[in-house]
């Protein structure tokens, strides 16, 4: 089972943020992940970023692949 860390939108229509998760590879954009890793507000200035870096740490070292966008907050986030 291929894991990624991704983000899942959540609010309202033209008021999104995003919760950074862990889920399956297969599974749907808002389906149900793994586990919640933080969220990304970017309607706030400047833009909101919470992670919590010890589970991304520990993901990744299980073998879970960040995507480009979830790769950029982290570097953001340290």
């Amino acid at each position: 089972m291929a894991v990624k860390l991704r983000l899942t939108r959540m609010g309202n229509k033209k008021r999104a943020f995003y919760r950074v998760v862990a889920a399956n590879n297969q599974s749907r954009r808002d389906g149900r992940p793994l586990e919640y890793l933080g969220y990304y507000n970017p309607m706030v200035e400047p833009a909101e970023i919470k992670l919590d870096m010890e589970k991304i740490e520990k993901w990744i070292a299980e073998g879970a692949e960040p995507t480009a966008t979830v790769r950029g907050l982290i570097k953001k986030a340290k």
